[in-house]
């Protein structure tokens, strides 16, 4: 059996399943915790995995540089090298190459690029960005991409977009299939909406386990970001799990989701972790803010996680005042837990047919909350 996804309710667009993989399962709709370079920053293994944490990321560009996915290989699998008994997707490294826009040429076959940590030159291409996923034994690999940049003219995505394709095709071509594993195709055409609909169906044709929607949250804004879901979400397969990459914030959780997306990631979650920004069910907060100095209160007295089980508001605030390690360590924890949280809400929601209640309570309070800092 190769990795698949079965649909168990539903309310309107909104729906809730499970995933299905060799490394186990995972309840969706899910958030997958960014492990770019093999771990998640400020946590161990066992912290990520009591956050309710079912899947995490690993970054083929970044692993390729260091360790190198040979050496992860020889060492058992990047779930051995990182502790990570779960299932495990790794980006292709397109969103890392459109970054390195002065370091990267683009051509048919591929990207040659020199590495942003000590100058040395590079090349992936479709089959070896494929053959270094395969190495690290990632659950769900990726196909090989150009991220359009955004702002970018019809003529410059649809360009991307055919690239994309030629090298989605190539990518497909040298995936090995293996039981519980899978490949998701990346559907591109910037926020133009003829693009989008002839990239979901030319990536939905090649037979994926999973379609992903890359392109966005590059700088469109949230208004055009739905927009776009709206019109490509009802052009995927309805039997296979769809994932936005990169998203986002716990509104846009929400938002994608009310339109039937099953799978996210992003950095926000950590890296708000580690420079003092909470996510609580009564909005943001900033612990540096001197508000904090003598306040008793749990950060989130509904949360569990160690921050908020152990330790007050003040607490948290001195050891970022301080330049604590434990400030982050606890902060990205309780971030990530929260969006745990936030997404089995939703599971819940969507079971019970109250999914669009769900989503209003939590805006409701998230407005009605003091304002962030």
């Amino acid at each position: 059996m190769t990795l698949a996804w079965r649909e168990t309710s539903r309310d309107g667009a909104a729906r809730a399943g499970v995933l299905m993989t060799a490394h186990g399962e995972a309840q969706t709709p899910t958030f997958m915790a960014v492990g770019t370079a093999g771990t998640v920053k400020a946590m161990t293994a066992d912290a990520v995995r009591a956050t309710g944490t079912a899947i995490i990321l690993g970054n083929t560009y970044h692993l390729m540089l260091r360790p190198t996915a040979e050496r992860v290989a020889r060492l058992g699998g990047l779930h051995t090298f990182a502790d990570w008994s779960g299932p495990i997707l790794t980006d292709s490294g397109g969103f890392q190459v459109m970054s390195l826009a002065k370091l990267r040429k683009v051509d048919a076959d591929g990207v040659t690029f020199r590495s942003h940590l000590d100058g040395s030159g590079h090349r992936l291409t479709p089959e070896r960005s494929t053959e270094i996923q395969y190495l690290l034994d990632a659950t769900i690999s990726m196909a090989f991409d150009e991220c359009t940049p955004f702002p970018a003219t019809e003529e410059e995505a649809r360009a991307s977009m055919e690239l994309t394709h030629r090298w989605a095709g190539r990518s497909r071509a040298a995936f090995v299939p293996r039981a519980g594993y899978g490949q998701f195709g990346i559907v591109q055409g910037s926020v133009h909406p003829a693009l989008r609909m002839a990239s979901a169906a030319a990536i939905s044709a090649l037979g994926f386990e999973g379609i992903a929607i890359g392109g966005l949250a590059v700088g469109e804004g949230q208004a055009a970001m739905f927009e776009v879901i709206d019109l490509v979400v009802p052009a995927l397969p309805d039997g296979k799990p769809r994932y936005l990459m990169g998203v986002g914030t716990p509104d846009d959780l929400l938002g994608a989701v009310a339109r039937g997306v099953d799978m996210f990631d992003c950095v926000i979650p950590t890296r708000a972790g580690r420079t003092a920004r909470a996510y609580t069910r009564a909005g943001v907060m900033n612990l540096r803010n001197a508000r904090f100095a003598d306040d008793a209160a749990p950060l989130d007295a509904e949360c569990t996680c160690p921050a908020c089980a152990r330790h007050s508001r003040a607490y948290l605030h001195h050891l970022f005042r301080a330049d604590e390690m434990l400030g982050p360590m606890l902060l990205t924890w309780h971030n990530l837990a929260y969006y745990q949280d936030l997404m089995r809400g939703m599971r819940e929601a969507i079971a019970a047919g109250q999914f669009g209640e769900f989503a209003a309570a939590c805006r409701v309070r998230w407005r009605a909350a003091s304002p962030p800092g």
